[in-house]
C-alpha cells in the first residue's frame, strides 16, 4: 500500500481547526467534506466546541478513540506544528496542511515548515502542502472533498496538480461548465514534502488515472525528474502528462558570456525537460483541458482491453457541412504537424456514391450545410476505412435540417469499430448540445471550434511519435577522464577559469573530439614561421579574454597562403583588436591549419543550479547569432535523444543534403554531441562552454573543432 493512499483515500479523517463560523476555512473545509458525502468517517477537532456541524468535535487528536488516517491541519504555523506532532503520537499515515504563512513568508514560518517535515520524514508521514488548496478524490467509493472549494467535480480519468490554490477553483468551476470529471485533484502548495515528482509516481500506478494534468511555477528536480517521468509517459502503461508553465515569458536566466549562456533562458530549460521526458507543453488552461480531452479517448480492443487511440501517422481526413469551419481546421492541421490525406480511389468513390453532386469528395469532405446524419454516417465511414488516412475530424454546424443528436450516435457507431482517433468540433451551444452530450457521454472528444480539435489532433500526434520512437543501441565510445580531470585541475591551479587560445585542446582529444592542428604566436615573425611549418593555408585568430565574438572585432583572417600573408594578417588583426577597445589584454594570435570544407555547428552547455548542464546544438558560425537556431536537452543525453535534437533545428536541411548540397556526417555530430554530455557530466567544474564552430563534413568524413572556449569554476 502506498503511503500517499492515507491522502487520497482515507477510512478516517480528522479536521484540526475545524470552526463553527460559517466564511472561515475551518468550518468551510469541514462543510465540504460533510456535504461532498464522504464515504468514510469525519471528526472535528476544536478544542472550544463540542460540535462543528452537528458532528462531536475533540479538543485535540489524541483525543480522539479511533485510529485517524489523513489529518487536515487548517492552523497557523505554531499551532500547526504542535498539530503535527500530536498527529504523529496518534499514528497518522497522511497530513495535508491547508494554512499559509510558513516558507512563503520566510523567517519563522520557514523554520518552522522545515521542522514539520523533519518530524514527518523521521516517522514516516507524507504531507502536502503547507499553503494549499487541500486534495479531492471524486471517486464514488471515497467522495473526498477535502479543500475549501465548494465544488465536488465530476469523477473521471484525468487528474490535476497544482501549485495554484487559486487556480484550482477556476479550474474545477471550468471543468464543471464543461462536463469534465477528475479522478484526482490536488493542490501542493509549498512543496515541503510531496512534491509533483511524488504525485506523478503515484497516479502513474493509480488504475483510475488516464492522464495526467499539471499547472507548473518551478521544479526542484532535473535529471532524476526526466527519467522518472519518461518511464510513465512510455514503458507498458503509458501515460500522457500535460503540463502548462507559468512564467514563459519572465526574465531568464542571466545572460552568460557563452553563446550557450546567452540563448539559454530558464525557459529553455523546462522545453528540454519536457522534450526528453515525453510532456506535452501547452499554452492556456482551455488548450490544457482540450487536450486532456482528446487523451483521456479510450476504446475497447477486441480481446477488451481498453486502449488510448492515438494516430499511428499524420494524416487527417476532415468531414464537414461548411466550408468555411473546414478551411479553418486545414490551416491549423496543418501548422500543428499534421497533414491531410489523399485518399484513395476507393475512397473517392465511395464518397462519389453517397454524396450530392454539389459536394467537394475531396479532402477536406465538404458534404454541405443540408447534410443529415446519413450522409455524416457515410462518408465517415468511408474516409476512416482509407488505408490512407490515420484519423478524422468531424466538423458540424447547426443548420435547420441538422439533427446534432443522430449525427453523434452514427459518429459513435463508428468510432466503436475502428481503432483510429475520431475527433469532433460541434459549432454552438444550445442547437448542438444534445450531440455534444452524447458523444461526451460516450468519451468521444468534441470542442467548440475546429482549431481546438485540429490542435488537440496535432499534440495526439506528437505523442504518438513519443510513443513510437525509435531505440538506438548507445554509442561505445572510450574516454580519457582521469587525463581530462588532470587538465582541469592544473588551469585551476593557474587561476585559469576562462580557457581560449590552445589551452582547450588537449581537453576535448581526452573525450575523442578531432582538432586542428593550432600553435599561439605573439608576434608577426613568429606567426609566419609557424605557419611554414605547419603549412598553407591557414587561419589566424586573436586571442583575448575581453573578444569573445572574434569576427565582430576583425579579428579573424582565413586561407592565408605565404609568410609575407601571415605576417600582414598578424598586424592586421592586433591592431583590429586594440581599435575595438583601447586597453584591450592580447594573450597572442592562434595560427590554425585550414580545415577542410564542412557545415558550421554550434555544441555548447551552460550549467543550471538544480537542472545542472544543459546541452545546446544548432546551426554555428554566424549563423548561431543570426538565426538562433539551436536546440537544448538536458544532461545526460544518449544517442536516441541527439539523434532528436539535431533533426529538430529547422536548420536540419543544409545538414542534410539540401539541394545538392553534400550530406554531412550526422553520425559523428551525434557522437561528438554525446561526448560533450560525458565531459560536462563527468567534470562539474565545466561551468560554461561552446565548440563554435564544429566543421560537419561530408558523409563518413567525421568532423573537425575550429574553435572553442569554456568557463571553469573550482568546486567548493
Amino acid at each position: 500500500m502506498d503511503r500517499l493512499d492515507a491522502i487520497f483515500s482515507p477510512k478516517s479523517l480528522a479536521v484540526v481547526g475545524a470552526s463553527t463560523t460559517p466564511g472561515k476555512v475551518g468550518h468551510d473545509i469541514f462543510v465540504n467534506i460533510l456535504n461532498g458525502k464522504y464515504t468514510g468517517t469525519l471528526y472535528p477537532v476544536n478544542p472550544k466546541a463540542p460540535s462543528v456541524a452537528c458532528v462531536k468535535a475533540y479538543p485535540t487528536l489524541t483525543d480522539i478513540p479511533d485510529d485517524i488516517d489523513l489529518a487536515m491541519i487548517i492552523l497557523p504555523p505554531p499551532l500547526a506544528l504542535k498539530s503535527t506532532k500530536d498527529a504523529i503520537d496518534k499514528g497518522v499515515k497522511g497530513i495535508v496542511i491547508v494554512s499559509a504563512g510558513f516558507r512563503e513568508v520566510g523567517g519563522e514560518g520557514l523554520e518552522i515548515e522545515n521542522q514539520i517535515v523533519d518530524l514527518c520524514k523521521d516517522a514516516g508521514v507524507r504531507v502536502i502542502g503547507p499553503n494549499c488548496l487541500g486534495v479531492i478524490n471524486p471517486n464514488p467509493d471515497i467522495r473526498l472533498n477535502a479543500s475549501f472549494s465548494a465544488r465536488m467535480p465530476e469523477s473521471g480519468n484525468v487528474s490535476f496538480i497544482s501549485q495554484s490554490g487559486a487556480l484550482c477553483t477556476a479550474v474545477l468551476d471550468f471543468a464543471a461548465d464543461r462536463d469534465f470529471g477528475f479522478s484526482k485533484f490536488i493542490s501542493i502548495g509549498n512543496k515541503a514534502d510531496v512534491d509533483e515528482l511524488d504525485l506523478l509516481r503515484y497516479l502513474h500506478a493509480d488504475q483510475d488515472t488516464e492522464v495526467i494534468m499539471i499547472y507548473l511555477e518551478e521544479l526542484r528536480h532535473g535529471a532524476d525528474f526526466v527519467e522518472t517521468v519518461k518511464k510513465i509517459t512510455s514503458g507498458d502503461t503509458p501515460k500522457p502528462v500535460l503540463v502548462i508553465k507559468s512564467g514563459r515569458t519572465g526574465a531568464g536566466a542571466k545572460a552568460a558570456a557563452s553563446h550557450t549562456g546567452a540563448l539559454a533562458g530558464t525557459e529553455a530549460v523546462y522545453d528540454a525537460i519536457f522534450q526528453q521526458c515525453g510532456i506535452i507543453r501547452v499554452e492556456s488552461i482551455d488548450e490544457l483541458f482540450d487536450f486532456a480531452t482528446a487523451f483521456a479517448y479510450k476504446d475497447e480492443s477486441s480481446l477488451g482491453k481498453r486502449r488510448r487511440k492515438v494516430p499511428h501517422g499524420n494524416r487527417v481526413a476532415i468531414v464537414t457541412n461548411a466550408g468555411g469551419p473546414g478551411i479553418v481546421a486545414t490551416d491549423v492541421t496543418v501548422s500543428s504537424g499534421l497533414q491531410l490525406a489523399e485518399l484513395n480511389q476507393d475512397t473517392l468513390e465511395a464518397l462519389d456514391s453517397h454524396l450530392p453532386s454539389a459536394a467537394n469528395i475531396n479532402n477536406p469532405v465538404d458534404i454541405i450545410g443540408d447534410a443529415a446524419q446519413d450522409r455524416y454516417e457515410n462518408a465517415l465511414s468511408a474516409v476512416i476505412r482509407d488505408e490512407n488516412v490515420d484519423g478524422a475530424l468531424v466538423i458540424l454546424t447547426p443548420q435547420s435540417m441538422t439533427n446534432a443528436l443522430a449525427t453523434a450516435e452514427a459518429i459513435v457507431r463508428i468510432a466503436r469499430r475502428s481503432h483510429k482517433p475520431i475527433l469532433c468540433c460541434f459549432m454552438g451551444i444550445i442547437d448542438v448540445s444534445a450531440g455534444v452530450q452524447y458523444l461526451q457521454e460516450h468519451g468521444i472528444p468534441v470542442f467548440k471550434f475546429p482549431e481546438n480539435a485540429a490542435k488537440a489532433f496535432g499534440a495526439l500526434y506528437r505523442y504518438s511519435k513519443w510513443l513510437n520512437r525509435q531505440i538506438l543501441a548507445p554509442f561505445q565510445l572510450k574516454h580519457d577522464k582521469t587525463g581530462a580531470a588532470e587538465l582541469i585541475q592544473d588551469l585551476l591551479d593557474k587561476g585559469r577559469t576562462h580557457v581560449g587560445g590552445v589551452e582547450w585542446l588537449a581537453l576535448l582529444k581526452c573525450y575523442g573530439f578531432n582538432t586542428l592542428e593550432t600553435q599561439l604566436a605573439t608576434n608577426a615573425s613568429a606567426a609566419a614561421d609557424t605557419a611554414e611549418k605547419m603549412g598553407f593555408p591557414v587561419v589566424l585568430k586573436i586571442v583575448s579574454p575581453q573578444i569573445i565574438h572574434k569576427s565582430d572585432v576583425g579579428g579573424v583572417m582565413v586561407g592565408l597562403k605565404t609568410p609575407k600573408a601571415v605576417e600582414a594578417a598578424f598586424e592586421t588583426i592586433v591592431a583590429n583588436a586594440k581599435n575595438y577597445q583601447n586597453d584591450v589584454e592580447i594573450t597572442g594570435v592562434l595560427i590554425q591549419k585550414l580545415a577542410p570544407q564542412g557545415e558550421e555547428v554550434i555544441l555548447g552547455m551552460n550549467r543550471y543550479p538544480v537542472f545542472g548542464p544543459l546541452i545546446m546544438f544548432g546551426l554555428g558560425g554566424i549563423f548561431v547569432e543570426l538565426f538562433a537556431d539551436v536546440v537544448f536537452r538536458l544532461a545526460p543525453v544518449n544517442r536516441n535523444s541527439v539523434r532528436r535534437m539535431i533533426r529538430q533545428i529547422k536548420g536540419f536541411k543544409l545538414l542534410d543534403g539540401f539541394r545538392g548540397r553534400p550530406r554531412t556526417d550526422l553520425l559523428e555530430i551525434e557522437k561528438s554531441l554525446v561526448r560533450l554530455s560525458d565531459m560536462v557530466t563527468s567534470h562539474p567544474e565545466i561551468q560554461e562552454l561552446d565548440i563554435n564552430p564544429l566543421l560537419s563534413h561530408e558523409k563518413g568524413q567525421g568532423a573537425t573543432v575550429a574553435d572553442c572556449r569554456l568557463v571553469l569554476k573550482a568546486l567548493p
